[in-house]
């Protein structure tokens, strides 16, 4: 009976052990090689976007002030951008892609970052951290200019579609935003809960907005904003985004939420900024307006690799290995809404944190000649954030392999002919410029 009983606990110890395994990434065919790699990238830590006072209304105490101005990069964001950066360098030059130190190959990286502070810096780290000590310069427009590939709208390509829009989340939201309070309720009033009762008053104290005090409200987009979806929940992810930077910059943890929110209760609440993100920029018409643009200089960078010579308007030039394209959260939820791309990361499901990435690789298979594409997901952790751990091959971001639907195949590639005609389909001309 004894030897049974400690077969059975045996047993019991290897399954336990198997189901704690993470689940093999996809290894690309052993006949292939590495050839090109687009990284779209959202921008590090940054402070928010708003005054404290922007955000005070909605809670007991007042949120912390930050030392640099809002929407601005911080100094630790740098930072974190930087090993991220550093971590690529490692990777490519695992794959033969680059050398493994000096300057020599900066000149086959292009970087294009979106006009402001908080994306033209995080080149900057990301070329530091990919090169250091050398010169490799970051792409990018003037500062307050509108950028096509980010902000295709704002710059006049194509015309929004508000009605579209409306009507396309509206169908999403069972026609009424209010449907949405109801649907997270439970986790509104969790963080709700959080906001009135967390960090010492305000003097003097000033009335309190609750969450479902805001208004719901479902409406056309002004000029080049396709759509207005506001109400708790919107709210709600603002304030759990402000919270998350808070924790990522590496505050106190008294500053954290006013000491109420640690590692795991962030990750929980971040459910609110992710199903916000989900409907106001995964909505596929919507994601079609604002990010055509952006996936179709995508696919001519790839393009451009495969068939080693010019393609008109790609933003790579056709000798580089690596081409990094630096904007916002919106950038890769759109990218992913057009292309059904969901994933599994940090505990969290389809967040796009500061610093993480789309990463769209092209193969090259030598006993065929043909190509192929492989696209991942990857982000530094919570925890990787907020303690600026250098990224290694023992302490690697998360990297989640993507499949593509109706093209990936079952170890994740995806034909290059299949990629270019899932892009021309899911893409509208209409919002796309040669550029």
């Amino acid at each position: 009976m004894t030897r049974r009983i400690a077969l059975l606990l045996l047993s019991y110890v290897i399954a336990s052990t198997a189901a704690a395994q993470p689940a093999p990434q996809a290894a690309p065919v052993k006949d292939s090689d590495l050839k090109f790699v687009v990284y779209v990238s959202r921008h590090g830590v940054r402070s928010p976007t708003g005054n404290p006072e922007q955000y005070n209304p909605y809670s007991k105490a007042n949120w912390p002030a930050w030392d640099v101005a809002p929407g601005y990069l911080t100094s630790h964001g740098y930072r974190l951008m930087e090993l991220f950066g550093a971590y690529d360098r490692m990777g490519l030059a695992s794959q033969g892609l680059l050398s493994a130190s000096g300057c020599e190959d900066a000149a086959r990286v292009t970087i294009h970052s979106d006009s402001d502070q908080r994306t033209r810096e995080t080149g900057r780290a990301l070329a530091a951290g990919l090169f250091p000590g050398c010169r490799l310069q970051v792409q990018a427009l003037p500062e307050g200019t509108e950028d096509p590939l980010f902000h295709s709208l704002s710059a006049g390509v194509g015309q929004a579609d508000h009605g579209l829009a409306v009507s396309a989340i509206a169908g999403r939201i069972g026609d009424s935003p209010g449907n949405l309070t109801d649907a997270y309720r439970a986790k509104l009033a969790e963080l709700d809960t959080i906001l009135k009762t967390c960090g010492k008053p305000s003097v003097p104290e000033a009335k309190r907005t609750s969450l479902f005090e805001v208004p719901a409200k479902l409406a056309p987009g002004i000029g080049d904003r396709a759509v207005e979806l506001k109400g708790p929940l919107s709210t709600a992810s603002t304030l759990t985004e402000n919270i998350l930077l808070e924790y990522t910059e590496g505050m106190a943890a008294s500053n954290v939420a006013w000491g109420c929110v640690d590692g795991a209760k962030l990750r929980s609440l971040l459910e609110l900024h992710t199903a916000a993100s989900d409907f106001a920029q995964r909505t596929k018409p919507v994601a079609r307006m604002q990010a055509s643009n952006l996936l179709d200089h995508v696919r001519r960078a790839l393009q451009q690799s495969a068939i080693g010579g010019p393609v008109a308007g790609s933003p790579s030039a056709p000798a580089d290995v690596a081409l990094y394209l630096v904007g916002h959260d919106t950038n890769l939820a759109n990218i992913a809404g057009l292309l059904d791309l969901t994933w599994l990361a940090d505990g969290r499901r389809d967040d796009t944190p500061p610093g993480s990435v789309l990463i769209f690789e092209l193969w090259k298979t030598l006993s065929a000649e043909s190509y192929s594409v492989r696209v991942y997901f990857s982000a530094q952790t919570l925890e990787q954030m907020r303690s600026a751990s250098p990224l290694t091959l023992e302490n690697p971001p998360q990297r989640i392999p993507l499949f593509i639907p109706g093209c990936s195949a079952r170890d994740f590639t995806c034909p290059l002919p299949a990629f270019l005609k899932t892009v021309d389909e899911v893409i509208d001309k209409n919002y796309v410029t040669a550029r």
